[in-house]
């Protein structure tokens, strides 16, 4: 089960990093963007989630990491980042929930933000005890 969560962490971690990166440089096509995305509200709430995610991506990259180097720091950390991860995921979901959104293009990596780090972090919390 761990297994498939480091990779999805890997590549939920770097995906963070490129979301941010792509936002920034304004190379979202508008057919792909969320509603209102134009609106300066709508820019600051989504630039709200970048130190939540890259906090979620730097302890998920370096919690990685420290697995692969065997050091018992690695599991904490990343139930750190499972939790982050999983934060941000909520957020982002109440949010659109309270809009009223329910565009599938967003709402369909926003849960699997929220859900996938679930069985890991049972995993992780059930070893610890």
């Amino acid at each position: 089960m761990l297994r498939t969560t480091k990779a999805l962490m890997l590549a939920t971690d770097l995906g963070f990093v490129a979301y941010f990166l792509v936002t920034g440089l304004g190379l979202i096509p508008a057919a792909w963007a969320f509603a209102d995305y134009r609106d300066p509200l709508m820019v600051a709430w989504n630039w709200s989630f970048l130190w939540i995610d890259l906090l979620a991506s730097a302890t998920g990259l370096t919690s990685l990491w420290l697995m692969r180097r065997r050091s018992s720091s690695g599991r904490p950390l990343m139930l750190i980042s499972l939790a982050l991860t999983m934060a941000s995921g909520l957020m982002a979901v109440a949010f659109w929930t309270l809009r009223g959104d329910f565009t599938l293009q967003w709402w369909i990596p926003n849960l699997y933000l929220l859900l996938f780090p679930l069985p890991a972090m049972a995993i992780l919390v059930r070893r610890a005890f």
